[in-house]
């Protein structure tokens, strides 16, 4: 998995990510920003997982600023497209979740919404939920007989919520698997690969309270990796 750097500098990965890997049965291995040799780094990794974090620079996907842009961190975009790229072509499986959902939207040539609020009706649900990331706050419709729906067992989801940027439109070979009720789009996943999943929402934090779909979709995850 790849890291985040704190305002002092230092490289932070949260528990939950490695609790997660862990619980599912894989053996956690934490990316530092700025690494080079991706491709060969890549070939000695069996998945990858993309975490949340900061915003993602519009300038990858066609776009000047919003006012409402995030914090952006250009090297961390740099080394996680590369990564997407270089595992996609080898056909490994990647797990994307917030800000790694989305990078990996724009490493497939696809879009994004800067702040949802300003681009978006103003009917949202609450997207960056108050309460504990442990508890999940609105639904999502999945689309049948998608990864997402195997490791779920129904059409309907409850999950958590950490955002402000979305993704706006997708290129093939990724689908659409998941849809908020206000229609923004909460998950995806590729048809030309074995295992290349990503989900909007955090299920390393709902893990943590022994939900099964999450709990599943780590372990297929995993399962993809061995």
């Amino acid at each position: 998995m790849t890291s985040d750097i704190d305002e002092k500098g230092d490289t932070l990965v949260q528990t939950r990510y490695i609790t997660a890997v862990r619980r599912a049965g894989g053996v956690p291995i934490i990316l530092p920003v700025g690494m080079e040799a991706i491709d060969e780094v890549c070939a000695h990794l069996d998945g990858l997982l993309l975490i949340g974090g900061e915003d993602v620079d519009p300038s990858l996907f066609g776009e000047e600023p919003h006012q409402k842009l995030g914090k952006v961190f250009p090297q961390r975009d740099e080394m996680e497209l590369a990564l997407v790229k270089a595992m996609a072509q080898q056909d490994k499986p990647v797990l994307g979740i917030c800000r790694g959902y989305q990078i990996m939207n724009v490493a497939f040539g696809g879009t994004l919404y800067q702040d949802i609020h300003a681009q978006l009706a103003d009917d949202l649900l609450q997207h960056h939920q108050l309460t504990d990331l442990e508890f999940a706050t609105h639904l999502v419709d999945i689309v049948p007989d998608s990864k997402l729906a195997e490791c779920a067992g129904t059409s309907e989801i409850r999950v958590n919520t950490l955002h402000h940027q979305a993704v706006k439109e997708i290129q093939a070979p990724l689908i659409v698997t998941a849809m908020a009720k206000d229609g923004v789009i909460e998950a995806f996943e590729s048809t030309e690969h074995t295992f290349l999943v990503g989900v909007q929402w955090h299920p390393e934090a709902l893990v943590k309270r022994d939900d099964a779909t999450s709990l599943r979709l780590f372990e297929r995850f995993v399962e993809a990796a061995n």
